[in-house]
């Protein structure tokens, strides 16, 4: 048995697990709901260590941004920690809080082996027509920009599962994927590669999500400028737009769907305008394939929000997308729609810690 512990902090919590390997099985988890800094995953760790009490063989940290180095999972040395510390202001929200929770697990573990599982690995491959932006040469050039997309992780899982759902080899299905959740983007994975995505350069680009703005104009981002502080502007984009700027009232779906049935327009608008996006997003993703085998949802919110899969397979009919699920939410990963439908409508739990888990049992592989 090969144990493996996966760290994958996000902005609001800190998730731990102890993961055998080899069968997939949780040994142990536990979630901290503080907001991530060193502190507060020093005592997380000790914790879910203590009651463990058995050796892990590896550790695993899930990294949103791999920048341009960090392009498969790499094992921890200062090499590797020096590459992600370049990848910090492209997400700000994320590197810098998983490089002092790795610092942590290093000094309580100081013996065990620690792989950073960049979540832009997973689309390491994209075509050059996916990653490059009609900008002037020089500044891609000079700053190395490009699309990187994220949620590779959740996407590489995801992937994987839908495989074995339509009993074919992951490298011959074409699918769409949707990791919706605090962090929403969009993939198109042909033959099981990613050869599209919506998020980009950071994570901030792409679909409306819990409170990022996605993509807006930036000739809009000019006009601010000019009139706002460049901080303010970039804590408006990253913390109060999305659902929370469009509804004025909560950047969760549970209560944005409640509150639309209850006759709350502005909750009903800002579902409106994310589910649109989201079927816009996807439908352009789908003419990067040769054919559609199926769409799926993944994510907090893709998972468990029916509502949401409802409306964004509505406006995807064209595409061959059945436009009528069964109401409530699976129980595993399962095909949702007719067995016989043109395009199959898939649901995927996120199990990103697995993923953690199998990449980092890879990368220690000599």
């Amino acid at each position: 048995m090969t144990t493996v512990l996966t760290v994958n902090p996000g902005s609001h919590s800190l998730r731990l697990h102890v993961i055998d390997s080899d069968t997939d099985e949780v040994l142990a988890a536990t979630t901290s709901t503080d907001k991530p800094d060193a502190q507060s995953a020093a005592k997380a760790l000790r914790e879910l260590l203590d009651d463990f009490d058995k050796p892990v063989a590896a550790v695993g940290h899930r990294l949103v941004h791999g920048g341009p180095h960090l392009r498969s999972p790499t094992v921890v040395d200062d090499s590797a920690v020096e590459q992600a510390r370049t990848a910090a202001e492209l997400a700000p929200s994320h590197v810098p809080i998983t490089l002092d929770i790795l610092s942590v697990a290093c000094e309580q573990l100081p013996d065990t082996p620690h792989v950073l599982c960049p979540d832009t690995a997973f689309h390491a491959g994209l075509p050059d027509v996916a990653t490059t932006y009609a900008i002037p040469e020089q500044w891609r050039q000079d700053y190395g920009i490009r699309r990187y997309g994220f949620h590779g992780l959740s996407y590489a899982w995801a992937t994987a599962r839908a495989a074995e759902l339509l009993n074919r080899p992951a490298d011959s299905v074409n699918l769409l994927l949707a990791h919706l959740g605090g962090g929403c983007s969009v993939c198109a994975v042909r033959d099981g590669s990613s050869v599209d995505t919506s998020m980009g350069f950071t994570p901030l680009d792409g679909v409306p999500m819990s409170t990022r703005s996605g993509g807006v104009d930036p000739g809009m981002l000019l006009w601010l400028l000019d009139r706002l502080p460049a901080g303010e502007v970039a804590d408006g984009l990253y913390h109060r737009s999305g659902l929370l700027g469009l509804s004025g009232s909560s950047s969760d779906t549970r209560d944005l769907v409640r509150a639309a049935t209850d006759g709350d327009d502005r909750a009903r608008l800002a579902m409106d305008v994310f589910t649109r996006r989201v079927s816009q997003a996807l439908a352009a993703m789908a003419v990067t394939l040769p054919r559609l085998d199926a769409l799926v949802f993944t994510g907090e919110i893709g998972w468990d929000q029916p509502e949401v899969r409802q409306a964004v397979c509505q406006d995807l009919a064209r595409i061959g997308v059945p436009t009528t699920l069964p109401v409530g939410n699976p129980t595993v990963d399962r095909v949702l729609s007719s067995p016989f439908a043109p395009v199959l409508v898939l649901a995927v739990e996120p199990r990103e810690e697995l993923q953690i888990a199998r990449e980092t049992s890879r990368a220690l592989v000599v």
